[in-house]
C-alpha cells in the first residue's frame, strides 16, 4: 500500500475511520469522505500520514463527481476505493417512516453505486480495487431490519455484477461480510429493546461484537490481497455453506420468538441509528449535500 491513494467513504468515525487509520499505517495516502466536516477534519489531522478530506453526501451524483474530479486533479488517481458509508434503522416495517426507510436504501445501496461511478475512471487507470462493505444481513435477513437487510443484499448483488463487468479490465471488486462491529451504530442499536432482544437470541458466536481496530485490520489485509471476499470474523465464511437454509430458519425462529418478545418490549421504530445516522438525518433535513472543496 505504500504511496497508493485510497478513498474511504463514511470516514468521520467508526469502521471508516478505522480503515483509514489502518491504511495509513500500511503506508497509504487517504482521502476521507463523509457528511460531517468538523469530524472529518479532526480524523484527517490525527492521522500520521498524508490525509485529505471532503464533505460530501454519497447519494448526490453531482457532488460526488465534483469530489472525484478534485481528487484526480489535486491529489491523484485512487487505486483503492472503500464504499463504507452506511446507515441503519430498525423496527416493524409497517410502522417505519417511509423517508427513513428509503434513506437507508439510498445511502447503503445507491450511495455505493454513486461512489463506484464517480471513482471508476481512476480505478480503471490504476487497475485498482473497489471494496464494498456489506454485512451478514446480505444473506441472513432478520426481522425488524428490513431496510438494512434489503440495502446490504442489493449492495452485495451490485458488487458481484460490477466484479464480473470489470474483471477483464484489471479492476478487482471485493465484498466485505461483517458481523457485529463495535461502532456507535451498534451501541445505539443495543439501546432499543427490540434490537437488543433480537441480538440476544442469536447463537453466542454470532452475537459477539468485534473491535473496530480488528475489523479494520481484516479489511486492509483483504485490500492488499485484492480479495474477492472478506469475512469479519473469518469463521463467517462457513455460513455461506448453509446460506439457502437461513431464510426458512430465521422465519421459524421469528414465528416462535417474536410473540414472546412482544410481551416484554415495545416494537418501536428506531429512526436512523448512531451519531452518524443522526448527522445524516440533520444534513438531509437541511437539504445539504456537502461541500466538495478540499479541507
Amino acid at each position: 500500500m505504500t504511496g497508493r491513494l485510497a478513498v474511504v467513504t463514511g470516514a468521520a468515525r467508526g469502521l471508516g475511520e478505522g480503515v483509514a487509520r489502518e491504511l495509513v499505517r500500511h503506508g497509504a495516502r487517504v482521502v476521507l469522505l463523509g457528511r460531517e466536516e468538523e469530524s472529518l477534519r479532526m480524523v484527517a489531522d490525527s492521522l500520521p500520514g498524508e490525509a485529505h478530506c471532503f464533505e460530501a453526501d454519497v447519494t448526490d451524483d453531482d457532488t460526488m463527481a465534483q469530489v472525484a474530479a478534485r481528487v484526480r486533479d489535486r491529489i491523484g488517481r485512487p487505486s483503492v476505493v472503500v464504499a463504507n458509508a452506511g446507515v441503519a434503522e430498525g423496527g416493524p416495517f409497517g410502522e417505519s417512516d417511509p423517508a427513513t426507510w428509503r434513506r437507508v436504501i439510498e445511502v447503503n445501496l445507491i450511495g455505493s453505486a454513486i461512489t463506484a461511478r464517480a471513482f471508476l475512471p481512476g480505478l480503471l487507470a490504476t487497475r485498482g480495487y473497489f471494496l464494498q462493505i456489506a454485512s451478514t444481513a446480505a444473506f441472513g435477513s432478520a426481522p425488524m431490519m428490513s431496510a438494512y437487510c434489503a440495502s446490504k443484499a442489493g449492495a452485495e448483488a451490485f458488487a458481484q455484477s460490477l466484479r464480473a463487468e470489470l474483471a477483464h479490465q484489471g479492476v478487482g471488486v471485493g465484498i466485505a461480510y461483517l458481523s457485529w462491529t463495535g461502532t456507535d451504530m451498534i451501541r445505539d442499536a443495543d439501546q432499543h429493546g427490540v434490537l437488543r432482544e433480537l441480538r440476544s437470541h442469536m447463537p453466542p458466536p454470532a452475537r459477539r461484537v468485534y473491535p473496530v481496530e480488528r475489523v479494520a485490520a481484516w479489511m486492509v489485509t483483504a485490500i492488499e490481497r485484492r480479495a474477492p471476499t472478506v469475512y469479519a470474523p473469518p469463521w463467517l465464511r462457513l455460513t455461506q455453506l448453509v446460506r439457502p437454509a437461513l431464510p426458512p430458519l430465521v422465519t421459524w425462529l421469528s414465528k416462535r420468538e417474536l410473540p414472546r418478545l412482544a410481551d416484554r418490549t415495545r416494537f418501536d421504530a428506531t429512526g436512523l441509528l448512531g451519531a452518524g445516522g443522526r448527522a445524516d438525518q440533520t444534513a438531509t433535513t437541511r437539504g445539504t449535500h456537502g461541500d466538495p472543496r478540499r479541507h
